[in-house]
Order: C-alpha cells, then structure tokens, then sequence
C-alpha cells in the first residue's frame, strides 16, 4: 500500500460537518495526495474511511476515488449499520452490473416460492 493511501487510512473516517475548517482541509489534502488508480488493497482499505455525513461533499471524492481500483470493491452487501457511504458504494456497482445483489436474489427467490 502507498504511504500516502497508508497515512490517510491512519487517520482513521472523515469527519463530519461539525469538524474544524482546518481538519477538513486537512483530509481534503490528504486525499488529494492519493494518486488514481488505487489497487484492491487500497480501496478495500479507503472503503473504512468513511464518516457519519458526506464530509461537505469530500466523501464523494473519496468515493470516486475508490471507483479507480479494481471493481466491484465490495461484492456482497454491507452490514446495516455500516453507514451510508458504503452501502451507496455497493449500490452502484450493483446499478452498473458490476456485481450481483444476492441478498435481492434471495428476495426474489423467496417471493417466487
């Protein structure tokens, strides 16, 4: 993993909205560090840092950064309280086919019995 990726993993999930100017700028700074494309290792680690709201719009960029790697970053769905962000995360890689959403399978199956 790249130090950079390495550094802004350590620092843990985006803060959110009631965070200081000077420490969203940080992370903001942090991230733009990280050069695209990731590698699986490095989204599947990136995927962890997200935070409780959309960081004033900087988990988008988080998230599109994760997009870089190899997709679907994650194939099977998050766990209910995993938050937000990675659930809309594996929601698109459902949307744009890039993996299967089992647990709807599941539904569906269940449904048609």
């Amino acid at each position: 993993m790249r130090p950079e990726v390495r550094a802004f993993v350590a620092d843990g999930p985006l803060p959110d909205w009631d965070a200081s100017e000077q420490e969203i700028d940080a992370r903001v700074r942090q991230l733009n560090a990280i050069t695209a494309p990731v590698s699986a290792e490095e989204a599947v680690a990136l995927v962890g840092c997200f935070g409780p709201d959309d960081c004033y719009g900087v988990a988008w960029t988080l998230l599109h950064l994760i997009e870089t790697g190899p997709n679907p970053v994650l194939t099977t769905r998050p766990a209910a309280d995993a938050g937000e962000w990675p659930h809309r995360l594996y929601d698109r890689a459902v949307f744009g086919g890039l993996t299967e959403d089992a647990s709807a399978a599941r539904e569906a199956d269940a449904f048609e019995a």
